[in-house]
């Protein structure tokens, strides 16, 4: 063998013979890890850029320090090569132990510590503290303390551990001090003041947060002055500018709203043109609150919008579009108003899917809908169904969205319901002048283990009137438009003053109702109830002690009411008519027919004068009681005229009369009719008072034939005034929606009466449950 091929295969034995490091210089053979506690090594190799094998690339190794940095579980990070191996130091970041808030007051901890991101157990980082700190100022700003400051307190532990106390000084509340308009040459300040939802500081609004600054309302506000400029009939109203200045001292703050009110327009014409066949347009002028020569109302085009999809909806068309189209004739100052009636889109009800209803049954919210699986997708009959349900109350929010069906033409109808408690404790005390002073005490569940059944039980002792009453009502009996329920009750009235006994009524009754359509309702009810007339006082009238003792009453009623108000509640226009009867005699010790009719009809003046409390009231009411076979009507079952019914006159103050002992007999026939005039107050109107100015009239009369003059005394032979005369009584009073309750004043002049009447100028009664 040649020296070079011996040469050359010691040269290869050698190369086989080296280590790998030396075939590869530069490589990483290993990446150590030094300090860490919690975090295992593979955990931090992971969250590198290199590996073991590969180069030991200096850019490389700069981007893996950042990314362990990035990872917020290290306070300090060192990366450093040692020859062919990487030495990783790190120190990790401390375990929170405990947060904890102090100088907070107006603001729980628990609510401060459901709006920070540290928790117990997770890893703290100084970036994390700043950003809670910053949350917390957030929200002391949100309820208008922005002169408040918060400072991160860290208390290091053993085991790596932190406790992380924020400490809070609250500060003043930074009301909103001054209210400014900018172009408002048609409303004064203190009407817009009016219109939106903040308001300046004041000493009275210590229970309120209207005052309070806060963005999201000054967004509100925007919106309200521009609904109520479109109202007032400006189409081309602008809020321009909504600012909001912080007075140097942090103390307050001065609002200014900016408006370009433009001119205002009338409705030049009103047209209904239609592309679908078979419509027709006559006569749907008269079904929208709009007419031809109106000042332009924005808000009465929308609702002629939703008015007219109903209409044309009940007439057999389900698939139209109605689009109002606003024409301006800036010159002439008119709007020509189009609603242009157009095919809609197709689409019906495939199914109905309920989630959120964790305590209510399934059923209780799907008798709700005026729409079936199957039925076209009205969009009224949508919203009617959402605001049924909301009117349930058992949820906090309701919400009805679709989504594709099966098909194109098929929509599935998603209801969302949030669940609220319906169980409530209610405690209430109160004063009026028909019952004296009054405590109050209830219970009452109004969905019953999720049945939609509503039980109560109440008690409430007067000085002249006490009841006890336990209640149940299914609202919808056998999931059919049917409500039905029973009472049990117990009720004492002292009529010492007015008729000189005391009445004690106990009993029970069943009632059941229904709705024959949205407005018109009939209900009927059967009681049996068992009267005691006692404590017959010794001068009291012979008319009056010789029905002293207990009757049996027996009896079926039935009332059908017509609603068409626009507020059960708290109502400005329409109507509602009452007509009732009842039959007593199926059994029992008395037999009687009696009927009963009431009304109210309201009338708004808030176009005319500009404020939504002015409301005009006309009031009527009347009730028959006819007895028979051969029986004679009882005080307890006559009408009484005065006190509520007729203001000026006490209880019972204008009715039949025995003037020897001057006791009220009542009467088997009664009207009533009122006007009353109610209007804001010149003061803030979130101090929610109204005042009322009003006339009452009104008559009662007709004894039964055994009560005659020759039951008389002999001193007083003819005791006996019955009279048909009307008697009328005038007064003012107010009305406040305080913080403890609906309170009301009356003062009242009896201004035709008779000279036995008993009069009654002042009348106040207010109450509250908490």
């Amino acid at each position: 063998m040649s020296r070079l091929r011996i040469l050359l295969l010691v040269v290869a034995a050698l190369a086989l013979a080296l280590p790998s490091s030396a075939q590869a210089p530069g490589r990483i053979a290993a990446i150590e890890i030094q300090g860490n506690q919690r975090i295992e090594a593979d955990t931090i190799r992971s969250y590198m850029l290199v590996q073991p094998g590969e180069p030991a690339d200096a850019d490389r190794l700069d981007r893996s320090l950042r990314a362990l940095f990035a990872t917020g579980l290290f306070r300090d990070v060192e990366i450093r090569p040692e020859g062919t191996r990487v030495i990783v130091r790190v120190v990790e970041n401390p375990i929170v132990n405990r947060v904890g808030f102090e100088g907070n007051r107006r603001i729980t901890s628990d609510t401060l510590r459901g709006e920070v991101q540290l928790r117990p157990r997770s890893v703290f980082t100084p970036a994390a503290a700043q950003a809670d700190r910053q949350r917390i100022l957030e929200i002391y700003a949100r309820r208008g303390r922005f002169g408040a400051s918060v400072e991160p307190k860290i208390i290091e532990l053993d085991q790596n551990r932190v406790d992380v106390v924020f400490e809070i000084t609250e500060g003043e509340v930074a009301l909103v001090s001054r209210i400014s308009f900018i172009g408002n040459e048609n409303y004064s300040d203190s009407r817009l003041k009016e219109i939106i939802a903040t308001r300046e500081q004041a000493w009275y609004r210590l229970l309120s947060t209207s005052d309070t600054y806060d963005p999201d309302r000054l967004a509100f506000d925007r919106e309200l002055l521009r609904r109520f400029y479109l109202r007032q009939g400006y189409a081309d109203v602008e809020i321009t500018g909504a600012t909001a200045e912080l007075a140097p001292d942090r103390s307050g703050f001065f609002l200014t709203y900016t408006i370009n009110e433009g001119p205002r327009y009338r409705v030049g014409s009103i047209e209904f043109p239609s592309t679908i066949r078979g419509i027709d347009t006559t006569g749907l002028i008269n079904e929208i609150p709009i007419s031809v020569g109106d000042w332009y109302d924005g808000d009465a085009v929308e609702r002629s919008d939703n008015l007219l999809t109903d209409l044309l909806a009940s007439r057999g068309f389900p698939f139209v579009a109605i689009e109002p189209r606003v024409t301006r004739d800036r010159d002439a100052r008119r709007v020509d108003l189009k609603f242009e009636i157009n095919e809609g889109p197709r689409a019906y009800v495939e199914r109905i899917e309920i989630t959120g209803n964790s305590r209510t049954q399934d059923r209780v919210i799907r008798r709700e809908f005026r729409l079936a699986e199957g039925d076209p997708l009205v969009a009224q009959q949508v919203r009617r169904s959402r605001d049924r349900i909301r009117s349930l109350g058992y949820f906090s929010d309701v919400q009805i969205n679709t989504s594709p069906g099966s098909a194109p033409d098929r929509v599935i109808l998603n209801t969302q319901v949030a669940e609220r408690a319906t169980g409530e404790f209610t405690l209430g005390g109160g004063y009026s002048t028909d019952a004296g002073f009054l405590v109050d005490v209830g219970l009452r569940e109004r969905n019953l283990l999720g049945t939609g059944i509503d039980s109560r039980a109440n008690v409430t002792l007067a000085q002249r009137r006490s009841q006890v009453d336990i209640s149940v009502t299914d609202p919808q009996f056998l999931d059919r438009n049917l409500a039905a329920g029973a009472d049990v009750f117990l009720i004492q009235r002292n009529l010492t003053d007015t008729s000189g006994y005391r009445e004690r009524r106990a009993g029970f009754a069943l009632r059941m109702g229904y709705e024959i359509n949205e407005h018109l309702r009939q209900s009927w009810s059967y009681s049996l109830v068992d009267r005691d007339i006692y404590d017959v006082a010794a001068n009291v009238s012979r008319f009056i002690a010789e029905q002293e003792g207990k009757t049996l009453l027996s009896q079926v009623s039935t009332t059908v009411t017509y609603d068409r108000r626009d507020s059960r509640i708290e109502p400005r226009q329409g109507y509602v008519a009452r007509v009732g009867a009842d039959f007593a005699g199926l059994g029992g010790d008395v037999s009687y027919v009696r009927a009963r009719a009431d009304g109210q009809y309201y009338i708004p003046f808030e176009r005319l004068l500009g404020d939504p409390d002015y409301v005009l009231v006309f009031a009527a009411g009347g009730g028959y009681l006819a007895p028979y076979s051969d029986n004679q009507s009882r005080i307890v079952d006559r009408f009484f005229l005065g006190g509520e019914n007729l203001r000026g006159f006490a209880l019972g103050g204008a009715s039949p009369r025995d003037v020897s002992t001057n006791d009220s007999l009542g009467g088997e026939i009664i009207w009533t009719s009122s006007a009353e005039f109610r209007f804001p107050l010149p003061v803030p109107s979130e101090l929610g008072f109204i005042g009322r100015a009003f006339v009452d009239t009104g008559g009662n009369w007709r004894l039964p034939s055994s009560v005659n003059n020759s039951g008389c005394p002999a001193t007083f032979p003819n005791c006996l005034r019955d009279d048909s005369t009307p008697r009328v009584g005038v007064g003012v009073g107010l009305s406040w929606r305080s913080p403890i309750g609906l309170i009301n004043i009356d003062l009242a002049q009896a201004v035709v009466k008779q000279d036995y009447d008993q009069t009654q100028v002042f009348r106040l009664g207010f109450g509250t449950r908490f």
